[in-house]
């Protein structure tokens, strides 16, 4: 079996990255999960030769340093970076905020909700997407165990 390429979450906050990665373990997903506090930290991974490119990209936008907006368009603007699906995960509800990160390209926008069975719904819909393109391997008998 092929080595499985990771899932790059850039959170700042740890609850919300404690959520997110308890989401990811509860839909069975088999990707490794990176985790960077924030953009900064990010940018350094992915420009880094020596690390594997990630499946795709878990991206809060309220982030400090680098924010989620000016990561996302550092990476759409890099020729080497720019493949990578990058789903936006935030709190916000601007339409603006919406406007602005698809107008960038992102695959997906996520809002964080405050109920978890709520969130990790969101969290499995983007999953399977990704599974359903090959990016994403998790276990298919407890795909739903949860939800």
């Amino acid at each position: 079996m092929p080595l499985l390429k990771p899932i790059l979450l850039v959170e700042d906050d740890i609850v919300d990255a404690a959520t997110s990665k308890q989401a990811l373990q509860d839909i069975r997903v088999k990707n490794p999960v990176i985790h960077k506090t924030d953009g900064e930290e990010a940018l350094e991974y992915l420009q880094d030769p020596n690390n594997d490119r990630p499946a795709f990209i878990l991206l809060d936008l309220n982030m400090p340093r680098l924010s989620g907006i000016e990561l996302l368009r550092i990476i759409k603007a890099d020729a080497e970076l720019q493949h990578i699906p990058v789903v936006a995960l935030t709190v916000s509800k601007y339409e603006q905020d919406k406007l602005d990160t698809f107008g960038l390209g992102v695959a997906g926008y996520v809002i964080k909700a405050f109920d978890y069975d709520v969130f990790l719904r969101s969290m499995d819909i983007i999953i399977q997407y990704w599974a359903w393109n090959g990016l994403v391997e998790k276990e298919r008998e407890a795909a739903n165990a949860r939800l």
